[in-house]
């Protein structure tokens, strides 16, 4: 178990549990993220139980982060993203103390490499994922209110329109015939309510 006590494999070990946890609270269920995760912690809290700690560099990781997720939130503003890297850095290579204080544990090399790879990836999954959260929904009847489509059978109290490429249920207070251009301007659940803009048909 003396590996386990090396300041680089303590480091790889906590940033890799740490990566598998997050993984896994983005697909949560497989299990084996989970299971991964939890080993790569266990091992990393044994190795971080017995060597010493820089609380100075833990803070510096914690500001790291912080500045990550303002950079999330600023995405045109790179300074914040630069700024969470070298912090993500600093921090790594000194979280454990060594015998001159002045001298980085963990191999400043590998920090670099592990704060740029877990920084870039991060950074394009978060990005997906609030792009994902804030798109409108495709199916969002409120975004059909104003559009204009073809009525595909007789409407009054109930018929069907095309709006959009898509089929749709429609009613309307006036009949409506087959083939009128029609308006959505209003809905009632799911069914669209239309009214006529032309007489001809399409």
């Amino acid at each position: 178990m003396d590996f386990l006590l090396n300041p680089n494999v303590a480091y790889l070990l906590l940033t890799a549990g740490l990566f598998f946890t997050i993984l896994a609270m983005l697909s949560p269920g497989t299990g084996f993220l989970e299971i991964l995760g939890l080993i790569m912690l266990i091992l990393a809290g044994y190795g971080i139980y017995n060597l010493p700690i820089n609380w100075w560099a833990m803070l510096v990781l914690l500001v790291g982060f912080v500045l990550f997720f303002l950079a999330i939130r600023r995405p045109k503003n790179f300074a914040y993203l630069a700024a969470s890297i070298a912090a993500l850095v600093i921090g790594s290579a000194f979280l454990f103390r060594s015998d001159d204080w002045w001298l980085p544990a963990v191999n400043p090399f590998l920090a670099l490499a592990v704060s740029l790879f877990l920084g870039g990836f991060f950074w394009v999954a978060t990005r997906k994922i609030l792009e994902a959260e804030s798109a409108r929904p495709t199916h969002d009847l409120e975004a059909l209110i104003g559009e204009v489509g073809v009525a595909k059978s007789e409407i009054h109290d109930e018929g069907s329109v095309q709006v959009s490429g898509e089929l749709w249920t429609a009613s309307s207070k006036e009949p409506i015939s087959e083939g009128t251009q029609i308006r959505v301007v209003a809905r009632d659940g799911f069914i669209l309510v239309v009214e006529a803009v032309g007489q001809g048909t399409i």
